[in-house]
């Protein structure tokens, strides 16, 4: 009982310790997660938050802003630790490989925000005409589109392979999967695969997309 009144102190500390904006963002991002973004509302967000439906409505505008809010701070999260990551790297797959772990370590921690990233980001929205595309995702594309640059740069990459149409591919390949296995979680549906089939999948595109040893140019060297 002790230990449960303890835990329930070092919550509020945190809770007091955040400002009413990050407090809206947590909450959204649970209540988002855990009901829906639909079902969830703005009153309910400012409850849990401890704070006023005004305050929500002027940090973020509504439910829409929220949701991108919440999935922008997690991507600015994401893409610092692989921009950390990467920078002690000097292959360039190796990059990619740490890339991709990054964002499923992530989700992994946080089933939460693996839930809002799947699910929740890319549905249309009642009177809107676009998906929440954040900055912070943007961000991201542009972290892979470089290294896959290095790899094209290099000759590592099959001549037929455009780059970016490798990144869609590699990002779609690895969002569905993820997709499944988060709805085979929830409501049954059929992907008892695990994430190393994920990975087993991931090297098998990579493997046919990059060139064998027979088919890299030859580099010469010019003797003087």
């Amino acid at each position: 009982m002790i230990a449960g009144l303890q835990e329930a102190h070092l919550r509020q500390q945190t809770r007091n310790a955040l400002s009413s904006r990050e407090r809206s963002r947590e909450a959204a991002k649970s209540l988002f997660s855990q009901k829906g973004y639909e079902s969830t509302s703005i009153s309910q967000i400012a409850r849990l938050a401890g704070t006023s439906e005004s305050q929500v409505i002027h940090h973020f505008g509504g439910k829409a802003g929220l949701l991108r809010a919440v999935l922008e701070d997690a991507w600015e999260q994401i893409n610092r630790a692989i921009r950390l990551a990467i920078a002690k790297s000097p292959s360039s797959l190796d990059k990619l490989r740490l890339s991709f772990n990054i964002v499923l370590a992530s989700f992994e921690k946080d089933a939460g925000l693996g839930t809002l990233v799947l699910l929740e980001g890319p549905r249309l929205r009642r009177g809107q005409h676009m998906i929440v595309l954040t900055q912070g995702y943007q961000e991201f594309i542009e972290i892979l589109d470089g290294i896959l640059k290095e790899i094209a740069d290099r000759g590592e990459l099959a001549e037929q392979i455009m780059p970016e149409a490798f990144r869609s591919g590699i990002i779609g390949l690895v969002e569905g999967m993820l997709r499944h296995q988060l709805l085979a979680r929830t409501c049954g549906f059929p992907a008892s695969y695990s994430e190393a089939d994920i990975w087993t999948l991931v090297s098998t595109l990579l493997s046919a997309c990059l060139r064998s040893e027979r088919q890299k140019p030859r580099i010469l060297s010019i003797s003087k």
